[in-house]
């Protein structure tokens, strides 16, 4: 019998084999605490559970907010910001609450402005409970979040409303209620388009189910509000659309690209037009994205190409359909990154990802060293195997 050292793991393979990993050396990727000056970076960033504390279905799941705060200390080290309570906070049916989503917007934003760093915040209509409310109560519930979020020295990320997709009928119901919100902002604001690659439900929101007639009434919505808007989140992960897109809106409205299979392209843009960044992938890549940032800052796009791609195989996997479990991916890096004692998920949704997508995961982070102890990621990864059946 052969005995591995503590740097080596058998793995299980797709065809039911197994085999042998030799961990990789931690990169030593440099810290840049100051926000970047040629784009703005954004994590939509997770949650730490607490596991520790009993509860039951149906309560609200407890939340380890030392280690949730730690964690975006984290990536403020590396220049990235936050876009805070956003979809990777698992916040919504079973995840976090929207009076936990106030917590985490007012630690969020405290410990943001603390070390300097670049914060948005997300504001829903999550709190409703109506199944089919009235369009001025869902204003009304935008508008109470928003006074919340500017309450705290934010500025908004308006959120894709489910109440809004069930019972709006027409663009202009969609081009109504966005403008009576945006005309209470004290901050440029984002909108988030949701695509259905990450939400189904949000099928035919901005009145349409063609892509293209939706852009239009994005599009208008932008010109109409220019002045209220810092941008617009795509995240359509669609790579042709967002360049379209880009092309159409009026100057000084971004796009914040929310493409997590091919960020690097859109980033770097095309000498007219280029995206900015608020990526759930930031969450787990932050050092590797933070070099790439670095180099395009000093002028040197080749070096920026070159760190932002080595990362999108990583992203790939992680973002592999159903892509709204990427959730998955960015708790379980964390746990083998040492950022948290576990890998529970504040929704209990940790099992949403088979065992060998998380071993890619494994490989393709190890690969990059951005595990900063790497032997406490195989002991981690090894504790999984173990609970998994796998010898």
């Amino acid at each position: 019998m052969t005995t591995l050292n503590s740097s080596t793991l058998v793995l299980p393979t797709a065809d039911g084999g197994t085999t042998r990993h030799v961990m990789h050396e931690a990169v030593d990727y440099p810290h840049h605490p100051a926000p970047f000056s040629s784009r703005t970076v954004l994590a939509a960033a997770h949650v730490v559970a607490d596991t520790r504390a009993d509860y039951q279905p149906g309560q609200e799941p407890p939340v380890d907010w030392e280690a949730t705060v730690a964690f975006r200390q984290h990536l403020f080290s590396y220049g990235v910001g936050i876009a805070e309570a956003m979809d990777t906070s698992e916040r919504g049916p079973g995840g976090l609450s929207w009076r936990q989503a106030q917590e985490l917007i007012r630690l969020g934003v405290a410990a943001a402005r603390e070390a300097g760093a670049a914060v948005v915040a997300g504001a829903g209509t999550d709190q409703l409970t109506a199944a089919a409310p009235a369009l001025n109560q869902i204003v009304e519930a935008y508008l109470e979040q928003l006074e919340f979020v500017q309450a705290q020295g934010s500025a908004a990320v308006l959120r894709a409303s489910h109440a809004l997709v069930s019972v709006a009928q027409t663009a202009d119901d969609y081009l109504s209620v966005y403008r009576d919100v945006l005309a209470k902002t004290d901050k440029p604001a984002i909108v988030h388009w949701l695509g259905t690659g990450f939400d189904p439900s949000l099928a035919g929101y901005w009145g349409h189910t063609d892509v293209l007639a939706a852009m239009d009434v994005v599009v208008q919505l932008a010109r109409d509000n220019a002045e209220k808007l810092e941008g617009i989140k795509f995240s359509l992960l669609d790579h042709e659309l967002e360049q379209e897109f880009r092309r159409r809106l009026p100057a000084g409205v971004k796009v914040f690209t929310g493409d997590d299979y091919g960020y690097t392209d859109l980033l770097l843009g095309d000498g007219e037009h280029h995206s900015h960044g608020l990526l759930g992938v930031l969450d787990p890549i932050a050092p590797i994205a933070s070099a790439g940032f670095a180099a395009l800052d000093a002028g040197d796009e080749a070096g920026f190409t070159e760190t932002m791609n080595r990362s999108i195989p990583l992203a790939v996997k992680m973002f592999e359909a159903p892509a709204d479990r990427y959730k998955v991916g960015t708790v379980f890096v964390a746990w083998l990154s040492g950022h948290q004692d576990h890998y529970r998920m504040v929704s209990g949704r940790e099992g949403m990802r088979s065992l060998q997508h998380l071993t890619d995961l494994f490989v393709l982070t190890d690969e990059l060293g951005l595990f900063p102890d790497p032997e406490l990621a195989a002991h981690r990864m090894r504790l999984l195997l173990a609970a998994e059946g796998v010898e």
